[in-house]
C-alpha cells in the first residue's frame, strides 16, 4: 500500500498550533498524523514539501525504511524540524497500516499491557501569579476527577529567582498543595530555566511535599548540570521532551541522569522510534511519561503507545484546562473519566477528522508565513495565561 499524496492542516490557538498530516493511499485509504512544534510550524510544513520524494510512493508498511530515508540519506544529523516531520508521515503510516490490517496500532506494536492510562492535567493555571488564585483552579482539577497535575510557578523565571520571585514561587506551591487531595500527584515543571544551584534550592524547599517529579531543572542540553541537581536531592527528575533521537537519550540512560523520561511521539520520529527509547529506558528501570502538548491524534497515539509499554507511568494532557475547542478537530476524542484514559478502540487510531471543522478555522498568517507565537515564557510573566 503505497502513498500517492498528502495534505497539512493548521489549526491554531493562542499559543500553540497544531499541525495535521493526511496521507493518500492507492488502496483508497488514508492515514492522520499530528504534530506540534514552537515556533516552526511553517518551516516543518515547508521541509515536507522539500522531502516529498521520500513520502510519495513509500509503501506504509517500511516503517524503518521511512526512517532511513528522513535520517541517514539526507546526510545531514537530524533535529526538531526533519524529526518532526518524520513523526507526522510515520503517524499516518501506522494509522493506515492500523486501517488496512483492522487493527488498533497497540495491537500491531505489542499488545496491550495496561487497560486504562493515569492522566495528569496541564494548562489550568491562566490565572495571575497569586497564591489564592492557584489554590481555586487547583481545587477546581480535583473536583474534575484529576488525580495528578502539573505547574510551573516560577514566572519568566532564567538560571535564578530574585529572593522574592523565589518566595512567591515556593508560597504558590504550598497553596496548590493545600488544594489537593492526599492521593494526587504533585509535579512541578521547570522548563530548563535554572541554574543548577537555583534548582537544587527550590528542590530542597519543596521535597517535604514529596512531588512525584521536577521537569526540566536545567537546560536540557546540559547533562554535567542535570547530573548535580540528580546528585542533590531526593525528588524523581523527569526530563527527555527536548530530545529529538534515541542517541540523544543514551547518556540519560548510562548515567541514570532521570527517573522519568518525556519523548514526545511528534518530535522524535514517531512512534515506533519512541517505542524504542521506551524499552531501553526500561531496561534501565526507568519510567515513561510522554510529554504530550497535541490534540486528538497526538494525545491518541500516545494512548496507543502506553498502553503497550511494561514501564508507563502517567500521560500529561492540556485539552480539558486550556483550547477545549481543539477537541472538535474529530471524533471520538479520548476523554478523562476519573483521572484515567480508557483503551482506544477502532482499527488505526480510531479517529475520524472534522475537515469541515479545520476548512473553517484557517491558521493566522501574515506575509503567507503561519503565525506561531509560542508562550514567551522567558520573557512574559504571565505566560501561564497562554492567551
Amino acid at each position: 500500500m503505497k502513498i500517492t499524496n498528502f495534505k497539512t492542516f493548521v489549526y491554531s490557538t493562542p499559543w500553540r498550533n497544531l499541525t495535521l498530516f493526511v496521507i493518500e493511499t492507492d488502496e483508497g485509504i488514508e492515514g492522520y498524523g499530528e504534530a506540534r512544534v514552537v515556533g516552526k510550524t511553517h518551516t516543518v510544513i515547508e521541509y515536507l514539501k522539500d522531502v516529498k520524494r521520500h513520502i510519495i510512493g513509500s509503501d506504509v508498511f517500511d516503517i524503518e525504511n521511512l526512517y532511513k530515508k528522513f535520517t541517514l540519506l539526507d546526510f545531514g544529523v537530524s533535529g526538531e524540524i526533519s524529526m518532526t516531520g518524520l513523526a507526522l508521515v510515520e503517524m499516518a503510516c501506522w494509522d493506515a497500516i492500523g486501517k488496512k490490517t483492522n487493527l488498533p496500532v497497540y495491537k500491531l506494536l505489542g499488545g496491550k499491557v495496561n487497560n486504562k492510562i493515569k492522566a495528569y492535567a496541564n494548562g489550568w493555571y491562566k490565572v495571575g501569579r497569586d497564591p489564592q488564585k492557584f489554590n481555586v483552579e487547583a481545587k477546581k482539577v480535583i473536583s474534575s476527577g484529576y488525580r495528578a497535575l502539573k505547574f510551573d510557578p516560577f514566572g519568566n523565571g532564567n538560571l535564578e529567582l530574585n529572593r522574592l520571585e523565589f518566595k512567591k514561587s515556593i508560597e504558590i506551591i504550598e497553596a496548590v498543595v493545600d488544594a489537593i487531595t492526599d492521593d494526587t500527584e504533585l509535579l512541578i515543571e521547570m522548563h530548563g530555566r535554572f541554574a543548577p544551584h537555583q534548582a537544587i534550592e527550590i528542590a530542597k524547599a519543596i521535597e517535604k511535599f514529596n512531588p512525584t517529579w521536577i521537569e526540566e531543572p536545567c537546560r536540557p542540553d546540559d547533562l554535567d548540570a542535570l547530573e548535580y541537581v540528580r546528585d542533590h536531592t531526593c525528588i524523581p527528575i523527569a526530563t527527555g521532551e527536548r530530545l529529538y533521537s534515541a542517541k540523544q537519550f543514551n547518556p540519560i540512560f548510562n548515567k541514570r541522569l532521570a527517573h522519568i523520561i518525556q519523548p514526545d511521539i511528534n518530535q522524535c520520529g514517531g512512534i515506533f522510534e519512541v517505542k524504542k527509547i521506551c524499552s531501553t529506558a526500561e531496561s534501565h528501570s526507568i519510567m515513561v511519561a510522554p510529554h504530550n502538548v497535541g490534540g486528538i491524534i497526538s494525545t491518541t497515539a500516545a494512548l496507543h503507545l502506553m498502553t503497550t509499554l511494561r514501564n508507563q507511568k502517567i500521560l500529561e494532557h492540556f485539552n480539558d484546562f486550556t483550547d477545549n475547542i481543539v477537541k472538535n478537530i474529530g471524533y471520538p476524542y479520548p476523554e478523562v473519566v476519573d483521572g484515567y484514559f480508557k483503551l482506544p478502540e477502532g482499527p488505526g487510531w480510531g479517529i475520524n477528522i472534522d475537515f469541515d471543522f479545520l476548512d473553517s478555522n484557517p491558521p493566522k498568517t501574515k506575509d503567507g508565513i503561519i503565525l506561531d507565537p509560542g508562550l514567551n515564557m522567558f520573557k512574559s510573566e504571565h505566560w501561564n495565561k497562554r492567551n
